[in-house]
């Protein structure tokens, strides 16, 4: 089998590009099927949007976030499962 069809970590893998405007994709990896949602705060920490909150199967995962409707800024990314959270910042300049 190939190893790389199944993911070792739980992790955001890629946000291209960053800083963004008004696009960027979000590349992620889910290591065991789980419900995972993708969220986006801002600075302060206050939940702006839901970009996914839905079942995921083992493997590699892309989202894109169109943030034409936000402000500039820096923003969190967080990717959370039933066991796990990473977070990453996003850069949006306009």
């Amino acid at each position: 089998s190939n190893p790389n069809l199944y993911p070792e970590k739980f992790e955001i893998n890629q946000i291209y590009p960053n800083p963004f405007n008004p696009i960027t994709t979000i590349d992620y990896s889910i290591n065991e099927s789980s419900n995972v949602q993708l969220s986006i705060y801002d600075i302060t920490g206050r939940l702006i949007t839901i970009l996914s909150n839905k079942f995921h199967t083992v493997g590699y995962h892309s989202i894109k976030w169109d943030a034409t409707y936000f402000s500039s800024g820096i923003y969190f990314l967080k990717i959370s499962s039933e066991n796990i959270t990473k977070t990453q910042n996003i850069v949006l300049i306009k």
